[in-house]
């Protein structure tokens, strides 16, 4: 998958993943940003490559717990005064 398409998948994951953040996830253009989308989208296809195998179970759990450390990054990100009014401008 090329880079773009990872962060565009990751972007869309996100979307539906956070509906209260889905208008500014859809809108966000910033690299930072885009680097999250794909990393998450690397996560969640690496911990679903892997799901189901009863000897990755740990492996899983360490995925499952890097997607929920972007989803809250981003929240926090996205939430910030500083950032509403960039976003704004």
């Amino acid at each position: 998958m090329a880079r773009s398409s990872r962060r565009e998948a990751g972007r869309r994951r996100l979307a539906m993943r956070l509906p209260q953040m889905r208008k500014l996830i859809m809108e966000a253009r910033d690299p930072w940003q885009l680097e999250l989308f794909e990393a998450y989208q690397a996560a969640v296809a690496a911990r679903d490559s892997i799901r189901g195998r009863s000897s990755h179970a740990n492996l899983v759990r360490e995925y499952d717990e890097t997607c929920h450390e972007i989803e809250q990054h981003l929240i926090r990100a996205m939430s910030e005064p500083s950032y509403a009014q960039i976003s704004k401008g």
